[in-house]
């Protein structure tokens, strides 16, 4: 059972199965288990408010079918003579176009399935020229601040157009030879949307490439690569509603056909000889740098997601989402000691993702609270992005205690499935928590 996003007017419904959503004729998106219940400490169990699609989206209704009319046929890819095989080879070549659609590349671009955004990120790593300064800001999740060999790291910008200038800056003075610029286009402990069109531009004059990890981008906005100029794109499947372990690295093909394969084993290499002395490798990037037997049902389940998401239109679900944040956001406004962390401007556009702190409280205690007496699910911690925590946190007026390290902050995040009764959930549980004495 789950909860329904479909198109305008976008207006409060309940579906079938009880819970609210957003309608749009004719078409809708459901997510599993959006009816979940969940034991609290005290014995009852209540439906689940789910704030943690940061860290893994669940799973589409769509994905779900896909998976179950591709299992009938799953079989080894790309080799196998067999009517399965074919079938599966067919399904797991098509997702590539799929995905080029979804992100708006161009015909050539390569697209190489991975596991994830981190996996996607470390193997454009691999592939860099020798000698590429790599430009990254602090602000980014570990996944796009620490694979690269000769770095500069650039400190949190105060604004959209110091991070423009600062990336200019760094790459004039970079050392001569390839460069490249890696910038997030959604901010996974903010939700803040980053300049990307200003940021490629900026790269571009400078000679230089942009990668941009859209983990957190892609599920709640639509991304045009081409028209956006950028170079590379890398997300995750697991918080794209399609959670079984695909990611993907697109873009330019060059560096990635000029590196050595990622992973050296069947695949990859075109062919053998002298009992493994002399090895040939494929040219195209795809088949050089997947090898093994790939996550099909991985990138069958990506797919479906991408083909679901463009299928519904994005305007709705936009819709629905800053509906929701704006509620969130102006509620936790009025919770006395609540903090919300933000680097720009609060009008800065962003998605549906909100960290914050409550004064006097423990991030981990937060957490458990309200899964505990609330059943709602958020995140705590530093949320795989260290550094710009810790700036958030230690610019934050109740920051002080961030001087150890050891400061965690809480993060609300949502999407498809989400509902007004959620937040409105989340906002009464932390009002109550704030009001309890501690100690």
């Amino acid at each position: 059972m789950s909860a329904t996003l479909t198109e305008a007017p976008v207006t409060p419904d309940v579906t079938r199965s009880g819970q609210h959503g957003v309608r749009v004729p004719d078409r809708e998106l459901r997510v599993v288990g959006a009816d979940v219940t969940v034991p609290l400490n005290d014995g009852r169990r209540v439906p689940y408010a789910n704030f943690d699609y940061a860290a893994s989206a669940p799973c589409l209704e769509a994905v779900h079918e896909a998976i179950t009319r591709a299992l009938p046929y799953y079989s080894s890819v790309h080799r196998g003579a067999g009517y399965a095989s074919q079938v599966t080879t067919a399904a797991y070549e098509k997702a590539r176009e799929t995905v080029r659609a979804f992100l708006g590349a161009w015909r050539r671009a390569s697209v190489v399935f991975t596991r994830n955004t981190t996996d996607a990120m470390n193997l454009l790593a691999h592939a860099l020229p020798a000698g590429t300064t790599v430009v990254v800001f602090e602000t980014e999740h570990h996944a796009t601040l620490l694979p690269w060999k000769n770095v500069v790291r650039l400190p949190a910008p105060a604004s959209p157009l110091e991070a423009v200038a600062a990336a200019d800056r760094a790459l004039a003075q970079a050392p001569t030879g390839p460069r490249l610029l890696v910038v997030t286009a959604a901010s996974n402990v903010t939700g803040e949307l980053w300049p990307l069109r200003e940021l490629a531009e900026t790269a571009h004059r400078n000679g230089a490439r942009i990668a941009v990890d859209a983990a957190q981008h892609v599920p709640h906005r639509p991304l045009d690569m081409t028209a956006l100029g950028l170079d590379y794109v890398a997300f995750s499947g697991h918080k794209l509603y399609a959670p079984f372990g695909a990611g993907v690295l697109a873009g330019r093909s060059d560096w990635l056909r000029a590196a050595a394969p990622y992973l050296k084993g069947g695949g990859a290499s075109a062919s053998v000889e002298d009992r493994g002395d002399t090895t040939r490798w494929q040219a195209e990037p795809e088949a050089r740098h997947e090898a093994g037997t790939p996550n099909v049902l991985g990138v069958i389940a990506l797919a479906a997601a991408c083909e679901a998401l463009a299928a519904t239109g994005w305007d709705s679900l936009v819709e629905h989402e800053e509906r929701l944040l704006a509620r969130l956001r102006s509620g936790l406004a009025r919770v006395p000691g609540v903090r919300e962390l933000t680097l720009w401007d609060e009008r800065h556009p962003r998605v549906g993702i909100v960290s914050f702190t409550v004064e006097g409280w423990n991030a981990r205690d937060v957490a458990l609270t309200l899964s505990g007496e609330y059943g709602i699910g958020v995140r705590d911690g530093k949320f795989c992005a260290h550094p710009f925590v810790r700036h958030l946190l230690a610019s934050a007026e109740n920051g002080e205690g961030c001087q150890d390290g050891q400061s965690t902050a809480v993060r609300a995040s949502f999407g498809i499935g989400s509902t007004e009764e959620h937040v409105d959930r989340l906002l009464a549980a932390l009002t109550r928590l704030t009001s309890e004495p501690r100690g």
